[in-house]
């Protein structure tokens, strides 16, 4: 093997094929800094992870970004998870990132997908258990924190899109160790409520240590467990909590779950508009078609002459009966005349039509036609048959034809 000779590309696919074949660089969890991130249209991201000494070359593909809960930047510090690789056109070695996470979320992490196994396993997720967001709520009921901006955002984006909307806020914590406690609450609280058709479930974007209380088991359960919809709106479009699993419908942020709950009323009621026109012109549509109908029906000749129509019923009756008696008397004297042909040939064949021209049939003792001198013998009884009568004789001679 030391005495071979490779080209670049075999130098380059050989050495790709050890990275890919050994144990730890086939799988890389390495800490760091990143440096000159930039991501390009595709999708795909390229920058370099660094410490204090050395660097190292990275690539996201678009489809891991669908595993990664934030956006990265310049600076920041991480743990990538992937695989070591070489670029074959250069020769330049990279690490293929699958999956990124802050540092020190690493513990978070783990507890946050443990805890979304179990939830998954039990069917907590499924979408047979999701119910429908009404299209016009009566009440919304949004458990968030009374201060800062979302309340606001959700209130602001109601206005706009359908001013007549009916809310009622429970201020809840939304960050902290009493957070998941008083979230339960609110929600148990507008869920017993009559006039409440929705929840809406609020926070704004932070950290995953910021949203933690929103990975709650217990929380998940209570949106799980109520009879009212649930949207979950928490953090920013890249932030996925227990909560957003369980609810019954996901809002990328607040401003979206006000977006999605509430429908734009000028929009709806041009489309109210368009659907009555629709509607109208096709009523009139139906009522034309059935005037003329009716028009038409009226002016049928059975409804305007009903003597006529009875007359041509008798002459389509008597054209009938006349039909059926020439094809009666045409079929009676078929017949008649094959009747007579039968009758013809029957007195044809008729033995005592012949006996009525002056013949006779002879028959021996045992009753037998006799139709040869070989059935007799000489004193032999016979017995002549004729038209009308018979006669018994005694043979006294028998004379037999040559030939």
């Amino acid at each position: 093997m030391s005495n071979a000779v490779f080209s670049v590309t075999d130098l380059n696919e050989y050495v790709s094929t050890l990275l890919s074949q050994d144990d730890v660089l086939c799988q890389l969890c390495v800490k760091g800094e990143i440096s000159g991130y930039k991501r390009y249209p595709s999708g795909h991201a390229y920058f370099q992870l660094k410490d204090e000494k050395c660097a190292v070359s990275c690539v996201a593909f678009k489809g891991s970004f669908q595993h990664i809960a934030f956006v990265p930047e310049s600076g920041m510090k991480v743990v990538i998870f992937g695989r070591a690789a070489l670029y074959g056109a250069d020769g330049k070695f990279q690490v293929i990132v699958s999956f990124m996470q802050e540092e020190g979320q690493g513990e978070l992490f783990k507890q946050f997908e443990l805890l979304k196994s179990k939830m998954q396993a039990e069917g907590l997720f499924d979408p047979d258990h999701k119910k429908p967001i009404p299209l016009l709520p009566r009440r919304i009921g949004v458990v968030s924190s009374p201060k800062g901006a979302v309340i606001q955002d959700i209130i602001n984006v109601l206005n706009r899109r359908f001013p007549n909307y009916d809310l009622l806020l429970y201020p809840s914590a939304v960050q902290g160790k009493e957070a998941p406690a008083e979230l339960i609450r609110g929600i148990r609280t507008l869920d017993a409520r009559d006039d409440i058709d929705v929840i809406i479930v609020a926070r704004g974007g932070g950290s995953m240590e910021d949203l933690w209380c929103f990975n709650d088991e217990a929380l998940g359960r209570a949106i799980f467990e109520a009879n009212t919809p649930i949207i979950s709106a928490v953090g920013h479009e890249t932030d996925y909590t227990i909560c957003d699993f369980c609810a019954d419908l996901r809002a990328p942020t607040p401003s979206a779950a006000a977006e999605l709950v509430m429908p734009n009323k000028v929009e709806l009621r041009s489309r109210m508009d368009s659907l009555a026109s629709n509607l109208k012109g096709a009523m009139s549509q139906l009522l034309r078609m059935k005037s003329h109908h009716l028009e038409l029906l009226g002016q049928h000749r059975a409804l305007m002459l009903p003597q006529v129509r009875i007359q041509n019923e008798q002459q389509c009756c008597d054209q009938m009966t006349e039909k059926m008696r020439v094809a009666l008397d045409r079929n009676l004297s078929n017949y008649r005349e094959r009747l007579v042909s039968l009758l013809g040939k029957y007195e044809a064949l008729n033995p005592m039509g012949v006996l009525l021209r002056g013949y006779a049939y002879v028959t021996d003792e045992k009753s037998q036609t006799v139709d040869s001198v070989k059935c007799v013998n000489i004193d032999g009884k016979i017995t002549i048959h004729v038209s009308d009568g018979s006669m018994g004789a005694v043979v006294t001679s028998i004379e037999e034809k040559e030939g």
